[in-house]
Order: C-alpha cells, then sequence, then structure tokens
C-alpha cells in the first residue's frame, strides 16, 4: 500500500476497468439532461437512469466513470465537521444487463487488494452483505476467500438499496479498518458502527429486483450492477489521512485559503470551520459554474448563489475583507484540469461569473449585516432568543440578505427565528403581487367570468390565415355572459368576446397580442387585447364601436395584417438577438423574459455582468448582418426529441409537450416557439439597440 494522488487515483481506477471490457465515459455534467427529478447530478449513476431501465441502449453494456457531484442537504454541517463536503466524485463500474455478482465482487477484491493495483492489506477490509443474500456471502466467502470474521450480515436498512418502485436489490459494502484510534473503545465496535474506525469505501449494489412500491419484488431476468466508490475517501486510506480536506488535491485549496487569510489550519476550532467551508464551497461553485449554472434565485442557480456567499460570509469571518474567491479559482482549476479539461477551457468565464457574484454580495453583506447585528443586540439586551418574522422578511425584501445566512448568522448567537412568521410575510407579500398582476391581466379572473362555460377550447388558425368566420360562444361585460349593446352616441368599452376559432394571437412567450376587428351584420367590435385562460379560451377585450352582439353571433374577425406584421419583425429580431449575443458573450446566454410589440423587442438574459458598449456594438452588427443576408425563416413542427437532436432552445423551465414548434433561421438561431414570425430576415429592415 503505496501513497498515491487522488489524480492518479482516479486514472488507476478507470484503467483497471477499462482492462475489464468496460467503456471509459467522460463524466457528465452537473447539469441533469432530461431529469426534472434531479436538481443536481449527485451521484454515479443518476445520469444513467435510462440505461440501467432499459429505455435506452447504452454505448455499450460495460461502462466505467468518475462522475463529478453535488450533494446539499448538510449544508449546514459542512465546516462544522471534516466528514461532510458538498463536491465529491465517484468513482463507478456498470453494468446494463450483462455481468452480475460473480465477476464484480473477484473485481472489487482484485483493484483493491492486489500489488499492481492498490495493495490494500487484506486484514484491513470487512464486507458487509444483506441479510438474506447468501449468493453473495458465498462469493465473498469461499470464491474470493474473505474471512468469515471479517463479513457482517446487515439488514435492509443498511444493505438494500430502493427507491420506490422499479429495479432494486440487496447490495455489499466494504469497509476499511483505520485502526482503535478512530474507535469509539466500546467491545462491540465492529461494521456499522457511528463512529470513525470503520469507513466505508465502496459500494456494490446487485440490482435485481422489480418493486411495485408495496412490498412486492420480482426478479429481473437480466439484472444490473451499480457501485459507486468515493474517490477522495479512497484517497484517504491510500494517503493516509483522517478526512477529505487533507487529500492532496483538497489540501492545496486549504493551504491557499489559509495564506490569503494569514491563518493556520488547526490553531483554532472556529477558524477551521471557515477554512473547511471556503475550501469546499469553492469548489463545487467552480465546477456548476464551468457546466453553465449561473447564480439565480431559484433551483440549482440559488444552490450556487447560497455556496458563494456562505463562502464569502466565512472570508469575512477569518478577517479577509476584501474579494478573495475568484484567487482560489485558479488552485482548484489546477488541481483538477487533468482529468477535467473543461476548466482550463473555461477559467475567464468562471472567474468573470465568480468575482461577479462576490462583489455584488459584497455590498448586500456590508448593509444586511449592520441591521441583522443591530436586531441581536437589541434581543440580547432585553434578553430575548427569538428574532421575529416581519424582521427577517425586512432584511430579505429590503437588504437581499437570504433566509438561510440569517438562520446561520443568529444560531452562531443562540438566536432563533421565527421562521414561520417570515414564510407568513412571504405568503402576504406574493398575494399583494398577485392581487396587483390580476388587476392587469384579464387571464386571472376570467376564470371567474367564464368558469361553468362547457364549449370546447377555442381553435386558433391565427398561423395560417388573419381572417375567420367565428362564432360567439361567450359575452361578457359588469354583469356576466350578457349582451352588450352600443348606442349610437358612446361606444362600450371592455366587453369581453370568446370565439370558437379565432385568427388573433393571444398575449403569451412574451409576445403583444393581435389587433384588429369582429365584424357582423349588426356590430362592429375593435379588438384591444387578447388573452388565453388556463382552459383555452381567448378571450378578446374590445370596444363595442356600434351595433348589438349576442351569444351564438356568426361574426367574421379580422387581424390588422401591419399590426401583426410589425410584431413578427421584432419576434424574428429577437431570435437573431438571442443568437448574436451567444455568439458574443458565449453559450451560457439564455433567455430569461422577453417582450415584442409592434414598436420595439425588450429582451432579458442571463449574464454575470453589464454589457460593454463595444459588445452591444458588436452585438447589433451581427444582428444587421444577418438581416442583410436575406435569411429563411422556417416554421415546422416537430416530436421533441426531434427538435433536440437539431439543437433547437427551449426556454429554461418551460414544460413542453411532445411535438412542439420551432422556429429555424438557416440553422444559425433554432428555437423552440409559439410566436408569430417574418418569411425571411430582410423583412425586418434594420435593428437598432437604444
Amino acid at each position: 500500500m503505496q501513497w498515491t494522488g487522488l489524480n492518479e487515483l482516479r486514472e488507476k481506477y478507470l484503467s483497471f476497468f477499462e482492462g475489464k471490457g468496460h467503456l471509459r465515459l467522460d463524466s457528465f455534467p452537473l447539469v441533469p439532461k432530461n431529469d426534472p427529478s434531479l436538481l443536481l447530478i449527485n451521484s454515479g449513476m443518476a445520469p444513467m437512469k435510462k440505461w440501467f431501465l432499459a429505455q435506452e441502449e447504452p454505448p455499450r453494456h460495460r461502462v466505467t466513470t468518475c462522475q463529478k457531484c453535488i450533494r446539499t442537504p448538510d449544508i449546514e454541517r459542512v465546516g462544522i465537521t471534516a466528514r461532510h463536503g458538498t463536491f465529491f466524485e465517484m468513482l463507478g463500474n456498470f453494468s446494463f444487463q450483462d455481468y452480475f455478482k460473480e465477476e464484480v465482487i473477484p473485481w472489487a477484491w482484485e483493484f483493491l487488494t492486489s500489488d499492481e493495483w492498490m495493495a490494500i492489506p487484506k486484514d484491513k477490509l470487512h464486507i458487509s452483505v444483506y441479510e438474506e443474500d447468501d449468493e453473495a456471502y458465498d462469493i465473498w466467502t469461499k470464491k474470493v476467500g474473505v474471512a468469515p470474521d471479517h463479513m457482517v450480515r446487515l439488514g435492509k436498512e443498511d444493505n438494500f438499496w430502493e427507491h420506490g418502485s422499479g429495479p432494486c436489490g440487496p447490495c455489499s459494502e466494504i469497509y476499511f479498518d483505520r485502526g482503535p484510534e478512530y474507535g469509539c473503545g466500546k467491545p462491540t465496535c465492529g461494521v456499522g458502527c457511528d463512529c470513525d474506525r470503520y469507513m466505508e469505501i465502496w459500494n456494490l449494489v446487485f440490482s435485481q429486483f422489480d418493486a411495485d412500491g408495496k412490498g412486492h419484488y420480482e426478479r429481473l431476468a437480466r439484472p444490473n450492477i451499480d457501485t459507486g466508490m468515493g474517490l477522495e475517501r479512497l484517497a484517504c486510506v491510500m494517503q493516509g489521512v483522517g478526512n477529505l480536506f487533507e487529500v492532496d488535491t483538497v489540501q492545496s485549496v486549504l493551504h491557499h485559503v489559509e495564506h490569503i487569510a494569514g491563518k493556520t489550519y488547526g490553531a483554532d476550532p472556529k477558524e477551521d470551520i471557515s477554512i473547511r467551508v471556503i475550501t469546499d464551497h469553492i469548489r463545487s461553485c467552480t465546477f456548476m459554474v464551468s457546466d453553465g449554472i449561473l447564480p439565480s434565485n431559484e433551483g440549482r442557480g440559488y444552490v450556487l448563489r447560497r455556496l458563494l456567499r456562505r463562502a464569502a460570509r466565512h472570508g469575512r469571518m477569518l478577517g479577509i475583507s476584501r474579494p478573495f474567491l475568484v484567487e482560489l479559482v485558479e488552485t482548484v482549476i489546477q488541481s483538477s484540469e487533468s482529468a477535467y479539461p473543461e476548466l482550463r477551457e473555461h477559467d475567464a468565464y468562471i472567474k468573470k461569473v465568480i468575482g461577479t457574484e462576490e462583489a455584488n454580495f459584497a455590498r448586500t453583506i456590508d448593509a444586511g449585516m449592520n441591521i441583522l447585528n443591530n436586531m441581536i443586540d437589541g434581543l440580547e439586551k432585553a434578553h430575548e432568543h427569538l428574532l421575529k418574522g416581519l424582521d427577517v422578511f425586512k432584511l430579505n425584501d429590503t437588504f437581499g440578505f437570504p433566509l438561510d445566512l440569517t438562520k446561520e448568522i443568529a444560531a452562531e448567537q443562540g438566536i432563533e427565528i421565527d421562521e414561520e412568521g417570515f414564510h407568513a410575510e412571504m405568503t402576504k407579500q406574493k398575494e399583494r403581487a398577485r392581487a396587483e398582476r390580476l388587476k392587469k391581466n384579464i387571464s386571472g379572473w376570467s376564470e371567474d367570468l367564464f368558469g361553468t362555460l362547457t364549449a370546447e377550447p377555442t381553435e386558433f388558425v391565427g398561423y395560417d390565415t388573419l381572417k375567420s368566420d367565428s362564432v360567439v360562444v361567450a359575452l361578457s361585460d359588469e354583469e356576466a355572459l350578457t349582451d352588450a349593446i352600443a348606442t349610437d352616441e358612446q361606444a362600450k368599452e371592455g366587453v369581453l368576446v370568446v370565439l370558437d376559432k379565432t385568427p388573433f394571437y393571444a398575449e403569451m412567450g412574451g409576445q403583444a397580442a393581435d389587433h384588429g376587428v369582429i365584424t357582423g351584420a349588426e356590430c362592429v367590435l375593435r379588438v384591444q387585447d387578447v388573452k388565453k385562460t388556463p382552459k383555452g379560451y381567448y378571450v378578446h377585450t374590445c370596444t363595442l364601436e356600434s351595433g348589438i352582439v349576442h351569444v351564438g353571433d356568426h361574426l367574421t374577425a379580422r387581424v390588422d395584417k401591419e399590426y401583426r406584421m410589425a410584431i413578427a419583425r421584432n419576434h424574428t429580431a429577437t431570435h437573431l438577438l438571442q443568437a448574436a449575443l451567444r455568439e458574443v458573450l458565449g453559450d451560457h446566454v439564455h433567455q430569461a423574459g422577453s417582450y415584442q410589440d409592434a414598436s420595439i423587442t425588450h429582451f432579458d438574459f442571463t449574464h454575470f455582468s453589464a454589457v460593454t458598449p463595444e459588445e452591444l456594438v458588436r452585438v447589433q452588427k451581427i444582428v444587421n448582418d444577418k438581416i442583410f443576408e436575406s435569411m429563411n425563416v422556417t416554421v415546422k413542427e416537430m416530436p421533441i426529441e426531434e427538435a433536440k437532436k437539431l439543437g433547437a432552445m427551449a426556454l429554461f423551465g418551460e414544460k413542453y409537450g411532445k411535438v412542439v414548434r420551432v422556429v429555424d433561421i438557416e440553422g444559425w438561431s433554432t428555437e423552440f416557439c409559439g410566436g408569430t414570425h417574418v418569411k425571411n430576415t430582410a423583412q425586418i429592415g434594420g435593428f437598432k439597440i437604444v
């Protein structure tokens, strides 16, 4: 057993299983692909679910990977202990309906104990199996030769992998005995004890059953193998160190933190917590940004923002008064670029994102910390220990101070927070905001007016025609579902009309609604707005300029062509703009909101800093170049999987059906889109960023 660096261990493991006929794959990105059940990849097998379930054919039925992973359920424990971390690498070898226990158990033993590979002394290893798994027990003892006193049978809670319904099965875990100095000293100390003596390093999962989730198990005709070994844990064993922060690659980052802070790790337990927090979190953040995640207030972007802010605050606790996290990024990259060359490829981008976020948070934390400290001082003087929910809400609403940070800082001072009161205030704010939206948006309250309507949803025909013969399905004014009458003296405003079919595009996807007229033998209605209700009714907001209208009337609906074309020009220009922004700023740019009407396009997008005047000039020139090239704009409906293969961009977080509408501008811009567009970019005329 010889000291081995973490990067060398990774390579040895992958090479070993390549020699056993496995296909070596690169780590999958941390952002799950087509898997809404996961926020971030948190295990080696997570990106391969479809292969395990035989929903897709794997590239080979034997695969080996080292998968980068993020786990955050124990984020509050990170730093407080030396065992918890958010970023880790998981070594794995996988069989998709190929080999099984007879092969994988001897291979695991060979890799760990043979002189050619890890050369771990056999008497240092202990094995657990599921209590009913005689097959695995016999392979370990009779075929491999593990002594029975180094074997233990454990129950379902410890040695049976199951997650609801679907493939599941027993598992066998391999433990390394770190010696009595790590133990609890109890006579019963052994595998499964809560102390640190026996460290689990490898888990072999035998996926041999299909569970119905109700306690019934059918044996799979072709079972799978899923193994996972924490690379940092293996490095702890091979380097003879106590925890992951002492492993060579992680320690290089920790030493850099010491240098910046002017502190020595191990000198002060409280400072050690901050050093560990920063060391762990900057590793996670570097890999997350490299994989395209940007700080935000929701989802995986919020995980990133929380980690960055937590690390930045612990820097302040060490006396670091300036932004410093970006300096650590280079050390993280140097420690891992041999396995993850994308870190070096994205280094300037990673540093820019992290540096910008830390600088922004520095302003937030200074203002918020002063207020929070005053609140805590007031509580201490009053001998109280509960921070009111309203105060926590004000910190969040006014200063952008996140709840989790307030909670953590208060806990350090022995103060609890009224979390229930905070959420009550948040709910009130959301209700106020919703009420404001409903005042402006017909789709919110039209459900009250048309909620009992049993007609079929409105058929939209406006992609193919600007005129339709339609039937009035429902009407509404101040009194629901009454006929609307306009006198000769005064037009009647705010008349709501639902038609069985319509050529009018309803406001959605950021595109403003069409304008036009609806006419009949007895009436003229001027259409000013169109909204679509959740049940699919197109509600036309009209001014009844003359005559009378009834439910059941046959009318002609005409879209204002000039107005429609003005909106279409701006919408197609928006697609050109997004493609140009990605070309100038990088592929991380994604739409975060947009608005197009007959006058302008307004576009929100993800980026980590203000766009420079020079970059704006380049973007504008690219868009105009594409307009002058007279590029054809084609619109097709196709299965969503086919659209994804074309590289069509989807709006992040948007839900799509099995068939999607794709707007393609000669392959230069290809996006999912339900809006209206010109047929050729030359029709846009010109583009100016104002």
